[in-house]
C-alpha cells in the first residue's frame, strides 16, 4: 500500500470562520467520521484543522498566505483508490469552494 496526503483548501482557515453551533458541529463532525470509516484500516492520520502559518525561508520568517487549512494521510492501493476516497469527501461541501489535493507519498531511500 502507498501513502497519500490529502492537503485541504479553503478560502479562510477554520479559526477565521464563523463558528458552527453545537448540533452543526455534530453534524460536521459525523460526516468526517463517516469518511474516516469508508478509509477504514487505510487511515494512517486522521490529521487536523491548521492555521495561522509561518512561511520559512533563507531571509527569515513571515505570514504564509496559503489556504492550506488541514490535511490526512491515507493508505491506498494506487491513486485512483486514493482519488475515489477523496470523491464526496466532507471538506467539499464546506462553504467557499473547498478543494482537496492528493499526494503520493514518496518513500525516502534508506528510510
Amino acid at each position: 500500500m502507498t501513502k497519500y496526503v490529502f492537503i485541504y483548501h479553503a478560502p479562510m482557515p477554520p479559526a477565521d470562520a464563523t463558528p458552527p453551533s453545537p448540533d452543526q458541529m455534530e453534524a460536521m463532525m459525523g460526516e468526517w467520521h463517516a469518511w474516516a470509516g469508508r478509509v477504514g484500516d487505510g487511515m494512517v492520520d486522521f490529521g487536523t484543522p491548521l492555521g495561522y502559518g509561518k512561511k520559512v525561508t533563507t531571509s527569515g520568517t513571515s505570514d504564509s498566505n496559503n489556504d492550506v487549512v488541514g490535511y490526512s494521510i491515507i493508505e491506498a492501493s494506487d491513486m485512483d483508490a486514493a482519488l475515489a476516497l477523496a470523491q464526496g469527501h466532507p471538506h467539499l461541501n464546506m462553504p467557499g469552494g473547498c478543494e482537496i489535493e492528493v499526494h503520493e507519498a514518496q518513500p525516502i531511500p534508506g528510510m
